[in-house]
């Protein structure tokens, strides 16, 4: 049974490249008919907080990625108290009692002779007297895994074949001296008890995979190694990786700025694949997924492409699907008329204070023949779409007007906007009053004599 997992940290918000891999790993999941664990890695008490962790169950289910298991860190620390026993009887892992100083030093003595800066496992040195001393003068240990000698290889889904020479990576620490366990261990230990099959995450963390796949090896032998494939990182604009820190990306952000989640998981489905970017929705985008459509180059997110996938899937809402997210009062008359003229949901707000608000006179110097006639001409409601045709025509005939110079300054004085949605569909929602007052002060404000 295909086993995937989404494993965030609720230390921030939620981006655009974790969205990306929980999506992919929910794609996977679906498409190989295997389950998806949504795994809280929160043993970061200093930095987590409740709201981040309430915010990444609320952005996944506003996209639409649904899991099938949950499971937290800070539930299982006796679990990785009792693995991390069972390697040190093994051996693999061993105590450490240098501070940052002098590892620092050692570190820069190896490169001024040009050598890997690889921790040179001193204390593996230490006999049993020298690490008692070393307590007994306040040091607390902190807690190396031994890597094997060789190199590891693995077949990368993403990547394709990678291989690395361990001896040339430091062993890495596991536990600090304060007894938390770090990531590179507790990822582990949960991989392999619950059963993990395939790790899809960012290629940032290709240099943990060899260091993982032995940890992985030391607790449950090959049997227990999953299968990698690592997604090359999404760039912004300027070439550079998306991280938390860049808030005008989060899906916090987006969700406010009235990005439909549709819309973001079918440019994140595809982004960095050979396919273009469809909107389709959440199950055909399950149909024709598959890894070996990623490319092995980092893909660049395009706002205006995500921006032309929202266009689309908001053109083909109905009224009952956004009528909740619109201005109180809003209709289907008016949803219909201003859709296919929306890039973001938000912008219905501005629509309807056209149609439903008041609006600041503008000068239109030149034009208050026009607009006079079309005061004087406006016709007795009720109106419907056929009436901006008559009322135009009447305006025409009355001033020789035409084109341009006829509908421009109309649309102007009714709506402040160039362009915008059909007048046509506008004009009964404006209605005869607030039409007849939006003229009126157009014609009387300074700079429109004819």
């Amino acid at each position: 049974m295909t086993k995937v997992r989404f494993a965030p940290s609720p230390t921030g918000y939620l981006h655009v490249g974790n969205a990306r891999a929980a999506l992919v790993n929910f794609l996977f999941a679906q498409a190989e008919g295997g389950t998806f664990l949504l795994r809280l890695d929160d043993t970061d008490t200093a930095r987590g907080r409740p709201e981040y962790e309430q915010a990444i169950y609320d952005d996944l289910r506003w996209l639409g990625v649904e899991w099938d298991e949950t499971a937290r860190q800070s539930d299982r620390l006796a679990r990785y108290e009792a693995v991390a026993e069972q390697l040190k009887a093994q051996g693999r892992l061993y105590p450490c009692f240098e501070n940052e100083d002098e590892l620092a030093a050692k570190r820069a003595a190896l490169v001024k002779r040009r050598l890997p800066p690889v921790y040179d496992r001193a204390a593996l040195n230490m006999t049993a007297e020298q690490r008692a001393q070393a307590e007994a003068n306040g040091k607390r240990p902190y807690w190396r895994f031994k890597l094997s000698d060789g190199a590891v290889s693995w077949n990368d889904l993403v990547l394709g074949g990678r291989s690395i020479r361990l001896p040339t990576v430091s062993d890495p620490v596991l536990i600090r001296a304060d007894g938390s366990p770090l990531y590179t261990f507790t990822s582990v230990v949960d991989d392999v008890d619950m059963g993990v099959t395939h790790i899809i995450r960012g290629e940032d963390h290709v240099s943990n995979t060899a260091v993982q796949i032995d940890l992985f090896r030391a607790l449950d032998g090959d049997a227990a190694v999953p299968r990698f494939a690592h997604l090359p990182l999404i760039s912004g604009g300027d070439g550079e990786k998306l991280s938390k820190r860049i808030g005008s990306i989060s899906l916090k952000s987006l969700r406010k700025d009235g990005i439909e989640p549709a819309a973001i998981t079918a440019y994140l489905a595809r982004l960095g694949t050979s396919r273009d970017p469809s909107p389709l929705p959440m199950q055909d985008l399950i149909a024709s997924f598959s890894l070996a459509d990623f490319s092995r180059s980092p893909p660049r997110f395009d706002a205006r492409q995500l921006l032309g996938l929202n266009r689309k899937f908001l053109h083909a809402l109905d009224f009952e699907a956004v009528q909740d997210r619109l201005p109180e009062g809003a209709t289907r008359e008016f949803w219909e008329a201003v859709r296919d003229n929306l890039d973001l949901l938000t912008e219905a707000r501005r629509w309807w204070a056209v149609v439903d608000g008041t609006l600041a006179p503008l000068e239109l110097p030149g034009n208050s023949a026009v607009l006079r006639a079309g005061l004087d001409l406006l016709p007795p409601e009720p109106w419907g779409e056929e009436s901006w045709k008559a009322w135009t025509n009447a305006i025409a005939e009355a001033t020789g007007a035409k084109g341009r110079e006829l509908f421009l300054p109309l649309r102007l004085a009714l709506t402040g906007e160039t362009h915008g949605p059909e007048m046509a569909k506008l004009l009964p929602l404006i209605g005869q009053a607030r039409a007849a007052q939006r003229l009126a002060a157009c014609v009387a404000a300074r700079g429109t004599p004819g």
